[in-house]
C-alpha cells in the first residue's frame, strides 16, 4: 500500500519532471518540495516507489522519472479527491464553446467583412439542417451537475446545449453515455434522430436528465430543420446609396431582408448555379424590384452547400462585385473544407 508520504514524494517527482523533463533526484525534492524531510529519507521513499512500479531510473547514478502508472495514480488523485474544480474553470468552458461554434462563425465573420468592404447588404445561407447527418454526440462536464451536450454534423455545424446531469456521474460515465448515443445516431439525419429519441428514452437505460436534454435540443433542431438558416449583415448599408434616400423605399427594403423567407428561396436557387445575379424584377421580390441580388455558392464538405449574396441597388459595379463574391465563396469553401479535413 502506498503511504501518504510516498504520494507526496511521487507528486513532487511528477511536478518537477513536467517542468524540467530531467530525471529528478532526492536532493531536488528535499530542497524545493519537502524541506521537512532529509534527502536520505526521500531517497528511500523513491527507491520504494521504483520497486512498486511507479518510478524508473534511466541510469544507475541518475534520478527517477515517473511512468504511466505514476501519472495514472496522480490523475486519479486529482479527480477523485476533488482537486479539480470545473465550476471555476470558466476560461475552458468559454474556449470550448467558442471552438465548437467555429464553423458558423467563419461563415458569418466573412459575410460581415464582405458587407463592411463593399458597403452593401450581405446575406449568408447555411445548409438545410434536415439534410445534415450526425457525426457524433458528446457530453462534456462543465460542473458537478451540468454537462455540455454537443451535436456535431458532417458539415461541421455544431448544436449545443447545457443539460443537467446527476452529480454522481463521472467524466467516464458521461463518455460512456456519449459513445452509446453516437453509436445509435451516427450517420443518421437530424429528422431520423428526432424519430429515434422517444424510443431510446423508453428502452435505453440512460441518465433521465441527459435524455431530457437530448430531447430539448432535438426540439430546437426540429424548429430549424425544415428551412435553411439565413443571416443578414449590413442592412443599414442601403442608406449610403442615393436610390434609397427616400424613407419609404428604405423601409420597404429593410422589411424585405428582415422577412427572409423570399430571400431564402432566391438564394436556394442560386446554390445550384454556382454564381449568378438576379437583377431588378428578376429576383421576384416586389420590395426588392429596384435591387440586384448577386449570389455565389460555397461548399461545407460532404456535398453540403450554402450561398452568400450581396444585395444592393441595380447600380452596382457588377464585374468587380462578381469577382469579389466569387473569390469570397472560393476562400470560404477552402477554409471550411480544410477545417473539416475534407
Amino acid at each position: 500500500m502506498i503511504t501518504e508520504r510516498k504520494k507526496q514524494v511521487l507528486e513532487a517527482v511528477i511536478k518537477d519532471y513536467v517542468k524540467t523533463a530531467e530525471p529528478v533526484g532526492s536532493r531536488t525534492i528535499a530542497r524545493h518540495y519537502m524541506p521537512e524531510y532529509s534527502s536520505a529519507t526521500i531517497r528511500n521513499e523513491m527507491s520504494d516507489l521504483e520497486e512498486m512500479g511507479y518510478l524508473t531510473q534511466p541510469h544507475v547514478s541518475s534520478g527517477r522519472v515517473p511512468n504511466v502508472h505514476a501519472y495514472r495514480l496522480y490523475v486519479d488523485h486529482l479527480i477523485n479527491d476533488g482537486l479539480i474544480n470545473p465550476i471555476k474553470d470558466t476560461g475552458t468552458e468559454k474556449a470550448l464553446i467558442a471552438r465548437l461554434q467555429q464553423m458558423e462563425d467563419v461563415v458569418c465573420t466573412i459575410a460581415q467583412s464582405l458587407s463592411d468592404m463593399c458597403r452593401y447588404t450581405v446575406a449568408v445561407m447555411l445548409p438545410r439542417q434536415k439534410d445534415l447527418r450526425i457525426n457524433s454526440l458528446q457530453l462534456m462536464p462543465i460542473s458537478s451537475a451540468r454537462a455540455l451536450l454537443v451535436v456535431l454534423t458532417d458539415a461541421g455545424i455544431i448544436r449545443d446545449a447545457v443539460v443537467q446531469v446527476s452529480s454522481e456521474l463521472t467524466a467516464d460515465d458521461l463518455y460512456s453515455i456519449s459513445r452509446a448515443m453516437s453509436e445509435r445516431f451516427s450517420g443518421r439525419t437530424l429528422s431520423e434522430v428526432q424519430g429515434l429519441l422517444q424510443g431510446i428514452a423508453i428502452h435505453a437505460k440512460l441518465e433521465p436528465r441527459v435524455m431530457q436534454g437530448v430531447g430539448e435540443l432535438a426540439k430546437q433542431m426540429e424548429k430549424q430543420a425544415s428551412a435553411d438558416q439565413l443571416r443578414v449583415f449590413g442592412s443599414q448599408n442601403i442608406l449610403f446609396h442615393t436610390e434609397f434616400s427616400d424613407v419609404e423605399k428604405a423601409r420597404s427594403f429593410l422589411s424585405a431582408v428582415e422577412e427572409k423567407q423570399n430571400l431564402l428561396k432566391l438564394m436556394s436557387r442560386g446554390v445550384k448555379q454556382g454564381i449568378c445575379a438576379y437583377i431588378g424584377h428578376e429576383n421576384g421580390i416586389v420590395e426588392l424590384e429596384d435591387c440586384s441580388v448577386v449570389v455565389a455558392s460555397y461548399e461545407m464538405g460532404n456535398g453540403h452547400r450554402g450561398s452568400v449574396a450581396v444585395i444592393g441597388p441595380m447600380r452596382m459595379p457588377y464585374q468587380e462585385l462578381l469577382t469579389t463574391l466569387s473569390s469570397t465563396a472560393s476562400i470560404l469553401s477552402g477554409m471550411l473544407k480544410n477545417s473539416l479535413g475534407a
